[in-house]
């Protein structure tokens, strides 16, 4: 393998133990990977910091004791707790220990305490064509697609090595040549109001995921006045039923302004038609159970991380509802990162989700730390993502549903939705 000079300093131990550590990771990950040299990248996110076990502490304080820091800028993904908030839902004090523990281990190393899964709505948002190492699956496949930004999917603890050495195996999505698509998904007599529907984004998520696998899939006929939380929310379920880590959407995205320039000139290797009976299907599946009237006893929200707009669009749906509140026996957890959060805090948006029942909870999620209560049965969410991992994650049953659909349930203590779910509220 090709290595330079400064990476055989940091190989050698001339950076430190905890560089070196971290470049020996680097360096055997490039072996695996069959890439024949290491490139530069200027900017991290860190996924690792996240998942909370004993092995998981003692390697980032290793990496600390080494003297390892990192030497681009590098964010933090959310973490396994609510650092703010802990002791409101009852964390227990051990597990809250161990990841402030682990918290700090990260900030000493120099990383930017951000705490959120979505950071591409806050601070060091990547430009198009900058590369970067990020971790969390979401947030590889917002910032390949919709940024334009160059990462491959960067897992637990590669991140922080990346961090540390500003250095990745050259390969995959890094390169020009493995961005190009390689299959069509083609919209076939799909309508504007399904099109509009909140609904379409997480089942067009959902379907894509399996049909694309680990290929590159260029979507033809998406709305070309897409939003950024429906691009998210199309991102995070497809990163989660598949292997997808870059979509192109034609005339959408910044890669993608023409079908030709999507495929790089190539022809597709497969053409799939999406149907209505097709999102049909995929929507069906993002539930576990789905009866009207169905009992639940939590609404989570915020997976990816909820944004500003997210906040403002909530408040006025329970604005809507004028002088209902959340059941007696249902939790309604929104989960945020501090950005967001402190932008909806200059507005009345959080009275009024608070005054509604609502709890926020901030640098976390629900599969990350204990805060839905343990008997919880059935869950709700407006979530691809939240929806394809609970059921595994959280030993529950799930229900799908709009932000409306999951506000009115929340009043009501039952599911309770839209007669059409491809109708906007």
């Amino acid at each position: 393998m090709k290595l330079s000079d400064e990476d055989k300093r940091m190989l050698d131990g001339g950076r430190g133990e905890g560089t070196a550590l971290a470049m020996r990771i680097v360096v055997r990950m490039a072996s695996v990977q069959q890439a024949d040299e290491l490139m530069d990248v200027t900017a991290a996110h860190i996924d690792g910091c996240g998942l909370l076990s004993e092995v998981g502490v003692a390697f980032a304080e290793r990496l600390v004791s080494g003297g390892a820091r990192v030497r681009v800028p590098t964010t933090l993904n959310m973490g396994p707790l609510d650092l703010k908030n802990w002791r409101a839902f009852d964390v227990p004090k051990d597990f809250a220990e161990m990841a402030i523990r682990q918290g700090r281990a990260y900030e000493a190393m120099g990383c930017v305490p951000t705490w959120t899964c979505a950071p591409y709505q806050g601070y060091l948002t990547p430009r198009f064509g900058q590369q970067i190492a990020w971790g969390e699956s979401n947030a590889i496949i917002y910032a390949n697609s919709v940024l334009g930004a160059r990462t491959n999917r960067y897992g637990d603890y590669i991140d922080i090595c990346a961090a540390i050495t500003g250095r990745v195996p050259k390969c995959g999505l890094h390169l020009t040549e493995n961005r190009r698509g390689q299959v069509l998904l083609r919209l076939v007599d799909i309508t504007d109001e399904v099109l509009s529907s909140e609904a379409f984004w997480p089942a067009m998520g959902h379907l894509l995921g399996p049909a694309a696998g680990e290929r590159i899939p260029v979507i033809d006929a998406l709305p070309a006045n897409a939003t950024d939380d429906q691009l998210k929310a199309l991102g995070a379920a497809a990163a989660s039923s598949g292997g997808v880590a870059l979509f192109h959407a034609v005339g959408l995205t910044p890669e993608a302004p023409t079908l030709e320039a999507a495929f790089g000139g190539r022809r597709p290797e497969e053409t799939i038609d999406i149907r209505q009976a097709d999102l049909d299907a995929a929507l069906a599946d993002l539930s576990t159970v789905a009866d009207e009237g169905q009992a639940i006893d939590a609404v989570v929200l915020g997976c990816p991380h909820f944004s500003f707009a997210e906040f403002v669009e909530l408040a006025r749906l329970i604005e809507a509802e004028p002088g209902r509140t959340v059941a007696p026996g249902v939790t309604f957890i929104v989960a945020t990162g501090e950005s967001s959060h402190a932008l909806a805090a200059r507005s009345p948006n959080l009275d009024v989700i608070r005054d509604f029942g609502g709890r926020i909870t901030l640098d976390t999620c629900v599969f990350h730390c204990p805060i839905i209560p343990p008997e919880a049965k059935v869950i709700m969410t407006n979530s691809g993502k939240c929806s394809y991992y609970a059921p595994g994650e959280l030993g529950v049953e799930v229900v799908f549903g709009s932000l409306a659909d999951c506000v009115r349930s929340a009043a009501t203590g039952g599911v309770c939705r839209s007669a059409s779910p491809w109708t906007s509220d």
